[in-house]
């Protein structure tokens, strides 16, 4: 059974960089697309960028520009690097295929960005 784990998630200072990370368990990165999704009190989980198994990728207008991702199957890992963080990218961020299934939500991890 596939689990999948986030981090890299920390508090940072607007316009710096993190990188995340997703490390999952089992066979899914070399045949599913694969996303990271964003929650923010009081908001909707999003959608935030998206990877097929070909390599194509997708981003939300609010990081585009901003974001990168990728994914290494071999090693059944996607990464997120986010660059010039705004506070409103303040969120818990999710790895989960695209279109996200129901049993792969994990617990997440936080991003703060503030002054």
């Amino acid at each position: 059974q596939v689990q999948l784990v986030e981090s890299g998630g920390g508090l940072v200072q607007p316009g710096e960089f993190l990188r995340l990370s997703c490390a999952a368990s089992g066979t899914i990165f070399s045949i599913k697309s694969m996303g990271w999704y964003r929650q923010a009190p009081g908001k909707q989980r999003e959608l935030v960028a998206s990877i097929t198994t070909g390599g194509s990728t997708n981003y939300a207008n609010s990081v585009k520009g901003r974001f990168t991702i990728s994914r290494d199957n071999a090693k059944n890992t996607v990464l997120l690097q986010m660059n010039s963080l705004k506070p409103e990218d303040t969120a818990v961020y999710y790895c989960n295929t695209d279109p996200p299934a129901w049993v792969y939500w994990g617990q997440g991890t936080q991003v703060t960005v503030s002054s």
